[in-house]
């Protein structure tokens, strides 16, 4: 894992050695020793961060640079220098996987400089139909303001088929801790497994996932959508590998204490009486206690699911704990907990719409929650997360695909709706936070919308 402050050093690091490398690439021949030099060092560089993660994408985004989800500060001096470049060509993100090759390292610069390349040195670059090109193990894709593409489902039908198992599991887990009183930690470990590689792979798709509401398998989709939640938020942190696991093992298992709470209090429409409230109140110690008891579960897991209702300005339970310094999974999994709680449809409560929730946490910041976990979690689902329906100022329906950091109110959307409600039969793609000509091109979003008004999934256009 790589810390913060090392990720944030490395991530200058590797725009600098980027932009040296492209540079020299344009002002020498490519047998050149600085050519060479320059490559090596940037290829060094993107090697500091695959020993430690999967892979490592360099995102153009509005007027700032990303290095996964760190905006480059340090290495401002370059930063002009390659956004115009990047820009130029085009180029809206670059990402290297493990196990890239040093002739694909000298390709991806040659094809930076030169957007017609097609091959270098025997290396092949395949041209994709939306003007991105890709390696074995590197992609470069493009930005296309408008583009008009044809709603693709297979990604998002894996994903989905993935989240549908995932529950599937929880229940079992669920279930099988109500009859005999102990967890499998083999399944939990599983379900964590496959929900990790989602969230390193597809974070954007996976969360949007977490929108689904359902009141009749509630206890379960929010086991998992907690784990996923959780272990979203740990990713930008540039947390990664076993570490990963044990934080979406301690989302997922936080509540489990809940099956020695009795069904009519879990359920129960109105305000809980004193004495419920103090049943209700021992799920974290039950839950605690049996994953304690448990073998294999790492310690954070009881940890978690002890302190998750605990807050930092003292307030919270259980009751009598005088040491408030909450580990880092813990504060995670309780604005997880928090938003999820309040964003679902249940018998005795409505679901709030996502800026009253977000506000909610926000209003928390810097007393029952930390202000900075805080907003980077709005950053990470933006006011209006993957997958929600939207209206927008020209009157057009758009589901949104993923968030835009420096500006949450204005998402990256797809359109697929007309101003008449008719479906569109090619949806095309729109970054709200990028400003252009046209008073017929919409700007921002107006309100959420009902995708039953239009008897419409949303998640089947992601």
């Amino acid at each position: 894992m790589i810390d913060r402050t090392r990720q944030q050093q490395i991530a200058d690091d590797l725009i600098r050695r980027l932009a040296s490398a492209v540079r020299g690439a344009q002002l020498y021949a490519s047998g050149h020793p600085l050519v060479g030099r320059n490559i090596n060092a940037f290829a060094d560089a993107v090697g500091v961060f695959l020993s430690q993660q999967p892979s490592v994408t360099i995102g153009l985004i509005g007027d700032e640079v990303v290095v996964d989800d760190a905006p480059v500060a340090k290495a401002a001096g370059v930063l002009g220098e390659i956004k115009t470049r990047l820009q130029n060509r085009g180029v809206q993100r670059v990402t290297i996987q493990h196990g890239v090759e040093p002739a694909e390292i000298r390709a991806l610069v040659a094809a930076l400089n030169n957007p017609d390349t097609t091959d270098v040195q025997g290396v092949a670059l395949t041209r994709l139909p939306d003007g991105s090109f890709e390696m074995p193990h590197v992609r470069v894709g493009r930005i296309l303001v408008e583009e008009r593409v044809e709603a693709s489902v297979a990604d998002m039908a894996t994903i989905r088929r993935l989240y549908d198992e995932a529950v599937a599991s929880a229940t079992r887990i669920w279930e099988g801790a109500q009859a005999d009183g102990s967890v499998d930690p083999e399944e939990v470990r599983n379900v964590v497994h496959s929900l990790a590689q989602a969230v390193a792979q597809n974070r954007t798709a996976l969360l949007s996932l977490t929108a689904l509401r359902s009141r009749d398998d509630y206890t379960f989709t929010h086991m998992v959508n907690v784990s996923i939640l959780v272990m979203g938020q740990a990713r930008g942190l540039g947390i990664d590998g076993p570490l990963l696991r044990e934080f979406g093992m301690a989302g997922l298992m936080h509540d489990i204490g809940k099956i020695r709470t009795p069904t009519e209090i879990l359920t129960k429409a109105g305000k809980l009486t004193d004495d419920e409230l103090v049943t209700m109140r021992r799920h974290v110690l039950d839950g605690a206690e049996m994953l304690r008891r448990t073998s294999e579960m790492p310690p954070l897991v009881p940890i978690v699911a002890f302190e998750h209702h605990l807050r930092s300005d003292g307030s919270g339970y259980p009751e009598g704990i005088a040491k408030r310094s909450l580990n880092l999974c813990t504060q995670l999994c309780s604005i997880s907990d928090v938003y999820d709680a309040m964003r679902t449809e249940r018998s005795y409560q409505q679901s709030f719409p996502t800026d009253r929730i977000l506000a909610v946490l926000r209003d928390a910041e810097g007393h029952k929650f930390d202000q900075h976990l805080v907003r980077r979690f709005v950053q990470l689902l933006g006011i209006y997360p993957p997958g929600s329906l939207v209206r927008l100022n020209t009157g057009v329906v758009a589901v949104v695909l993923r968030a835009y950091p420096v500006d949450p109110y204005r998402p990256r959307v797809r359109v697929i709706i007309d101003t008449d409600g008719r479906p569109l039969e090619s949806p095309w793609d729109l970054n709200l936070w990028e400003r252009a000509a046209g008073l017929d091109r919409p700007t921002s979003v107006t309100t959420p919308v009902d995708p039953a008004e239009f008897n419409i999934d949303p998640l089947d256009y992601l």
